[in-house]
Formats: structure tokens, C-alpha cells, sequence
């Protein structure tokens, strides 16, 4: 499979520079690319149906003739062609927009067989603009496949055809005989013959386990070669029984009370910190849900047994809004506390590094500066990983190894469903915090086109006048892609004189900025010296403005479900009335379901679930950012058995493989 990923796709005929950058625009650049491009849907040819049991549907039909064509000019460019016909039950018209060429082809009394969607309007019945069908297409099942301008559906067959009769004899396989007997599995190229060119339902199934199968294999290995924790190692026990009365005040001294779930997942972390095997916890928490509080507890009770704690934050912001709200919990509690990132000024660092090193401090919490060669702690026990898939897992090992095997604990604001989380962690403990505490705002969310923009911006002038501020937010924009309005379009309406004269002061930023100058920005729309501030993603995870009450977000169809309701969760923080506004001029079906779930749920878990449903696997959770694989084929629903399987099966079979040197090299190269 290696050689595959070596032979560029400009070797197939047919396949110059032009065609080449098309391909390259859906990620096509070699030989492997091509065989592991799998079919987003099938057509199936080998099933008769009436059509009355179809309306809505697509399917295969056989059809009788019944009237002879009609041929309809109904202007310049247009014609519409109509034939009547009957499946021997129900009667419909085949419907053909500018294929008059198809008059003479329909002779009355004749039968055809039919590929196309059946429609319904009032009691008429319609197949618009169907394949017409050879005998030789019947009994098959149509590939469909993500096509993008210039490239069509039979150029990616053709293509497929081609490499497979080229270089077929390069699919080799990593899976041993007795493996793929015991479980069933097809051989790689019959497998990857059969996803592409089945010719059952059968073909298709067996096919999907043995891809899903090698993908959730491969899945597993990245975890295992990637997780930096020691397997056989003794953590420090961080005990609480001895301290149940000073948690109790810590917890009377909150200007709240916990929610159930909250408490929940503290008990199961207290179970995790008292043993020695060492913690590996996620925490999964919607915006808003108090993640934090448990992290101070965690924190305060590291403290109470003697030890140090480390809490590091993917942003300067976030690390510093951490800090803030973590020292308010202790201001009745002689602890040492400290921030450290970028901003530090030399002097102050080296006064840190120096406390981290003798003990004094017993908290500390920063950025990636955390994790420099100069900062030495006397006894870590606990590190807190603030959105762990915003670090590699280099740097997590950094950390980690800064203290004797110290106890992990991750959290996210990003509700990921259950079958997707036990997938990437499958090394940690997870738990939920599934509650949102009493009195966190509800935020109303409108879905308005192009069309209502005028008075959008008296409501937003409203709220500013009122004391409120905006977050605007677009898409991040790649090249080609349009019609999309551009970051610096949408700040030029917004600090046109329309606003500009009623005195608002709006800013952008974006992730290709400098991350002083993000900052600064940011402090500045912290205090309220900016008013709208517009941005690409960049704001997504943990920035904390109470007086931002609303959030406009363009393009709403451009971003996932999971993604629209994390930037929702940046305003309804504060005492007042919150709004998301979300702009989409896509008409589509898929738009509309998904702007419809987001009017109807602020429940961050159950629109992840929407998302998988709509999105799928690979794209949901980003999973570039944790160093493993997308996942292509896999269904997070219906593949529990192959999850189950790889992951209980998964040391023996690697055992397996490495019997075999051959095999094992192929397994390296397929993986690598």
C-alpha cells in the first residue's frame, strides 16, 4: 500500500495537470487516495418498486408506456418533455426538462426500466428527469460518490477501474489467514473491489466490515503508540476521607451550591485521586456547566495532601480567566496561587520557577508555558488539561513527566456523544457533567436570511445602546470557496458610519493575527472599549464575557451543529437576555434540519448526536486535532460490534501480526 500513496494519480490516463487539481480539490492526489475513496451512497438496481409505495423515494422501476410523449416549449431554452406510464398499479408522468430528444424514443405499449425519485403534488405523480436503464444496468448497485466542479461520477469509476486493473497486485494485506477467518474479515482487495463495484447488498456489507474494521484497528494503534502515560506506574494517593471537613467549608464558602451532577463526577474523581493506578479522567461538560469548580476542588484537595497541582489552558485569555475565577474560590484560604504565560515579564518568571522548584507555590496555572525546560516542581501530583485536543500529545507528556507519575485529569466544553468519546479516549475515565446549574440564561436563537440584515442592525444598535456588546462571527474562508462573506467584509459593515456614528467601536481578529495583538483586542472587548467584535472561530472555546449578550454568526450553514451551539455558549453568562442570530441563506433540506435543531435545543449533547446523525464520524470532533485518523466508513451506531471487537481484541491481534515479519512490515507501512 505504500507504493500506492507514491503513484500520483497524473499517471492514469485521462488525468492532466487541469483534471489533477480538480481531483486534488476532494484530496485525490495518488493511487491510495482513489481506493479509499469510499461511496457516500448506492443506487440500487436489483430492486423493483411500485410507485405508490415510493413517493419520496428514489428506486428502480418497470414501467408501461401509456400515452405517447408530449412535447411542451415553455420558453426560450426550456422544454419540457411528459410521458404517462403505469407500473401496473399506479399511473405517473416521467418528466424530462430540455431532453426532447427522448420523443421518439417512448413508443406507447412499450415497457422501460426506470431509475428516479417519485414526487407527489395534489393527486399528480411524477418522476422527474430519470435514467433510463439497459438490461445490463439492472441488478446492479450504483457507487455514489462526493464529486466536486468538473469531475463527474463515471470519471471517478473510470478511474477506479483503471488503478485497480494497474495495480491491484500492490493492495497487499496486513491481516494474518487465522485472524480474518476467525473474525470473518474479507481479504483487503476484495474488500476494497467489492466497495466500489458490489455486486449484492451482501458485497457492500462485508466490504464496510472489513474497512470499518481496519479503521478502527488503525484507530487503536495511533492511541497506543501515541498515549505517554505509563501503563504499570504508582501515583501519588491524594486521600480525602482525612479532609471531609475542610472540603465541607470549601464548599459552604461557594456563593453557589453544586449541582447533582457536579457532585457526581467530583465522587468519581475522588475514587480515581485516592488510588494509586493513577487518574486518566475526562470530564465532558456543556458550556456553562461548572467544569471549573470541580477542577478548584481537585485542585484545593492536591493541596491539602501536601502536594503541588498544575492546570494548563490552550489560550493566555483562558489560562488568565482560569485564574481569576479559581483564586476567588480560595480568598478565605491561605494558598498560593499563581499564573504563568507569555506576559510574564522575566523577572517574574524566574521568581516562579524558583517557588515551583522549593514548593512554595501550590498551585499554578498558565499556557504552553508551562511546559518549558526551566519550570521544575518539587512534588506535582495533578495536572488539569483545559480542552486536552488543543495540545499534542507531546506536550501533555511534558507536563506529565514534570511529576512522579502524577494523577490526569482532562475536561472539554465540547459534548462529544458517548460511542465517539470511548473511540478518542479510549485510554481515559470519562465522565459528564449533564446538568446546567439554576438561573444560567436561556439564549433565544433566530435563523434569518440576507433579507432581514437592516434590522438585525437596529437590534444589535439596541443592545449596544442599552450596554450590551456583540460577538459577529463568519466561517474561516479557503480558497475558491463562494459565494461566502469574507472576515473583512462583514467588519467593514460594521464599522461603516452607520455604526461608527452612533459612537461603536468594532474590531476583528483572527487566528493568523499575532497573539499579543489577539490579546490586547480582547482585553479591550473585555472592558468594554469595543463594542462588536468580529471574528473567525478564533473566540470558539472558553473566552468568558459576561456583557456579551449577543451572538451573530454569518453563514450558519457553513459550520457544524456542535460547533454553532459552542459559539452560542459565549453569551447567556452574564444577568441579561441573550440572543444568537444566525444568518443562513442556504435552502437546502440538510440546512433547514440543522438550523431547525439548533432553534429547538440548547442541549449541548443531544445536538452532538444530531450532528453525528448529519455530519458523520470523521469531521465531527476534528479528528486531525488528536493526531488520529478520520474515520470514513465507520458508523459510530451500527458498527458497536466492530468497536467492541477491535478494542477487546486488539493485543492479540498486533501479537499476531508481529509473528510475522512480512506482514508487520506492511502493517507499519498501511499505518504510516
Amino acid at each position: 500500500m505504500k507504493k500506492l500513496r507514491k503513484i500520483k494519480l497524473t499517471s492514469l490516463k485521462g488525468v492532466g495537470p487541469k483534471k489533477f487539481q480538480l481531483l486534488q480539490n476532494i484530496n485525490l492526489e495518488n493511487v491510495y487516495d482513489l481506493l479509499t475513496y469510499y461511496p457516500r451512497a448506492y443506487e440500487d438496481m436489483s430492486t423493483l418498486n411500485c410507485i405508490n409505495d415510493s413517493i419520496g423515494e428514489k428506486g428502480l422501476f418497470h414501467l408501461e408506456i401509456i400515452s405517447e410523449p408530449t412535447l411542451k416549449n415553455i420558453r426560450r431554452n426550456l422544454n419540457i418533455l411528459e410521458v404517462e406510464v403505469t407500473d401496473g398499479y399506479t399511473s405517473a408522468n416521467l418528466v424530462f426538462f430540455n431532453q426532447n430528444f427522448y420523443k421518439n424514443y417512448f413508443k406507447k405499449g412499450s415497457k422501460v426500466y426506470i431509475y428516479g425519485s417519485v414526487s407527489k403534488k395534489g393527486i399528480f405523480i411524477q418522476i422527474n428527469s430519470p435514467r433510463i436503464l439497459s438490461k445490463q444496468e439492472i441488478g446492479k448497485f450504483e457507487p455514489i460518490y462526493n464529486l466536486t466542479n468538473g469531475i463527474t461520477n463515471n470519471e471517478i469509476k473510470r478511474l477506479l477501474n483503471l488503478s485497480f486493473s494497474l495495480y491491484k497486485d500492490e493492495i497487499l494485506d496486513y491481516i494474518p489467514e487465522k485472524i480474518k477467518t476467525k473474525f470473518q474479515l474479507l481479504d483487503l482487495k476484495s474488500a476494497l473491489k467489492s466497495i466500489h463495484f458490489p455486486k449484492t447488498i451482501n458485497d457492500i456489507q462485508k466490504a464496510k466490515n472489513r474497512l470499518a474494521f481496519d479503521e478502527l484497528f488503525r484507530l487503536q494503534y495511533s492511541l497506543e503508540t501515541s498515549s505517554y502515560r505509563e501503563k504499570e506506574s504508582s501515583s501519588p494517593s491524594i486521600k480525602y476521607r482525612e479532609f471531609y471537613d475542610e472540603l465541607k467549608e470549601f464548599d459552604k464558602g461557594l456563593s453557589f451550591e453544586l449541582t447533582n451532577a457536579q457532585k457526581r463526577v467530583f465522587n468519581e474523581i475522588l475514587k480515581d485521586l485516592n488510588n494509586t493506578n493513577g487518574m486518566n479522567r475526562l470530564v465532558q461538560g456543556d458550556v456553562g456547566s461548572g467544569k471549573t469548580v470541580v477542577a478548584s476542588l481537585c485542585l484545593y484537595l492536591s493541596f491539602l495532601n501536601g502536594y503541588q497541582s498544575a492546570l494548563m489552558a490552550p489560550t493566555e485569555i483562558l489560562a488568565k480567566q482560569h485564574y481569576k475565577t479559581i483564586s476567588s474560590f480560595f480568598n478565605n484560604i491561605d494558598i498560593n496561587i499563581k499564573l504563568l504565560t507569555g506576559d510574564n515579564t522575566p523577572k517574574e518568571k524566574e521568581v516562579i520557577y524558583d517557588e515551583l522548584k522549593s514548593g512554595e507555590i501550590n498551585i499554578i496555572i498558565g499556557t504552553h508555558a508551562l511546559i518549558q525546560d526551566k519550570v521544575q516542581f518539587k512534588n506535582l501530583a495533578l495536572t488539569i488539561i483545559d480542552e486536552q485536543h488543543r495540545f499534542g500529545v507531546s506536550q501533555r507528556k511534558t507536563l506529565y513527566e514534570k511529576g512522579n507519575h502524577p494523577h490526569n485529569l482532562s475536561m472539554t466544553a465540547t459534548p462529544i456523544p458517548r460511542t465517539l468519546a470511548l473511540i478518542i479516549y479510549g485510554d481515559m475515565d470519562i465522565s459528564i457533567i449533564d446538568e446546567l446549574p439554576p438561573g444560567r440564561q436561556k439564549i433565544d436563537t433566530f435563523v434569518v436570511d440576507d433579507s432581514y440584515m437592516d434590522r438585525i442592525d437596529e437590534f444589535i444598535i439596541k443592545q449596544i445602546k442599552e450596554g450590551r456588546q456583540i460577538f459577529v462571527v463568519c466561517p474561516l474562508i479557503e480558497e475558491n470557496e463562494m459565494p461566502l462573506k469574507s472576515l473583512e467584509e462583514i467588519y467593514g459593515h460594521y464599522s461603516s458610519d452607520k455604526f461608527l456614528n452612533k459612537h461603536i467601536n468594532a474590531k476583528y481578529i483572527h487566528g493568523k493575527m499575532k497573539n499579543e495583538e489577539k490579546n490586547s483586542i480582547m482585553t479591550d472587548f473585555l472592558n468594554n472599549k469595543i463594542q462588536i467584535l468580529v471574528s473567525t472561530t478564533v473566540i470558539e472555546v472558553g473566552i468568558n464575557v459576561p456583557n456579551a449578550n449577543t451572538m451573530v454568526i454569518y453563514d450558519a450553514g457553513r459550520f457544524g451543529l456542535s460547533q454553532l451551539h459552542q459559539l452560542r455558549g459565549r453569551v447567556g453568562r452574564g444577568s441579561e437576555k441573550s440572543y444568537c442570530i444566525l444568518f443562513n441563506n442556504n435552502k437546502s433540506e440538510l440546512s433547514y434540519r440543522r438550523m431547525k435543531i439548533m432553534k429547538q435545543s440548547s442541549d449541548g449533547f443531544y445536538i452532538a448526536e444530531k450532528d453525528l446523525d448529519l455530519r458523520g464520524e470523521g469531521e465531527l470532533m476534528g479528528t486531525r486535532q488528536h493526531g488520529i485518523p478520520d474515520l470514513k466508513i465507520v458508523n459510530l451506531k451500527s458498527d458497536i460490534k466492530i468497536i467492541e471487537l477491535v478494542k477487546s481484541n486488539y493485543s492479540d491481534i498486533i501479537e499476531d501480526i508481529k509473528e510475522n515479519s512480512d506482514l508487520y512490515k506492511e502493517f507499519l507501512t498501511y499505518f504510516n
